[in-house]
């Protein structure tokens, strides 16, 4: 006798049913984004200084929701001003194949951490801010960020090493590069971008809604795609401008 299936939850329907409107929105969004970098220059810098000014509408709409007084609202207002404008301008002056090699280590950060949550599961890390975020699925956002940053560095040295005099030479880039350190690094930003979401989770259930907005059908809001993004831009975007200055 075949084994009963498992029934649907309402989650799981309302998911699937949501899927087709997801991947759209997901593909017109890539679509933007890669116009914007194929456009660079003024453009680039007017799209993310865009993306920034909507999460920092989505930020103060939950700030307003949270607030008890004009005082708190205020505060909370420019600690959101500083966040997000810092972030936005952080990405603004990174070159870029930075820019591109950060947000590929969100992405591998998210990626890595939902698959291995999702096989692995475990003890939650906040169960009361995110229920879904387990230690697993960090450990797993965090070897994949690794993995990215090492190639990443492993990449650029590669293309060092073509302007050589012995042309590109896979055995010269590892000799240069340090991937142990890339990795550690890559790794280091991927908790940071861990933080980040769950800055935003806690904003969302202290203002006792969902998503920051429902700008991007089947997605939510900006804040809610760019979440671990914020402080990885800042750290890495600070640390460019430093070093850049200090040179």
């Amino acid at each position: 006798m075949d084994a009963e299936a498992s029934p649907i939850t309402p989650a799981e329907a309302t998911r699937k049913s949501d899927l087709p409107v997801r991947v759209a929105s997901a593909v017109v969004m890539l679509a933007i984004a890669g116009v914007a970098f194929w456009m660079g220059g003024l453009w680039l810098d007017l799209f993310v200084a865009g993306v920034a000014f909507g999460v920092f509408v989505e930020y103060v709409r939950l700030a307003s929701k949270i607030a008890d007084s004009p005082a708190r609202l205020s505060s909370m207002v420019i600690v959101g001003a500083i966040y997000v404008g810092w972030a936005g301008l952080a990405l603004a002056v990174m070159p870029e194949p930075l820019m591109l090699a950060v947000l590929g280590l969100v992405i591998c950060t998210d990626t890595g951490a939902y698959f291995t949550g999702r096989s692995l599961g475990g003890p939650k890390i906040a169960p009361k801010i995110s229920p879904s975020k387990t230690w697993s699925g960090l450990a797993g956002g965090m070897a994949a960020a690794g993995i990215w940053a090492g190639l990443v560095v492993l990449s650029a040295s590669y293309l060092m090493s073509a302007i050589g005099p012995t042309g590109p030479s896979v055995a010269a880039a590892l000799e240069v590069a340090n991937l142990g350190a890339a990795a550690l690094a890559g790794a280091v930003l991927a908790v940071f971008a861990q933080i980040g979401d769950f800055y935003e989770s806690w904003l969302k259930r202290r203002a006792g809604v969902k998503d920051s907005s429902r700008l991007i059908p089947g997605h939510g809001g900006l804040f809610d795609r760019v979440d671990g993004l914020l402080p990885v831009a800042i750290i890495v975007g600070t640390a460019w401008a430093a070093s850049q200055a200090g040179g």
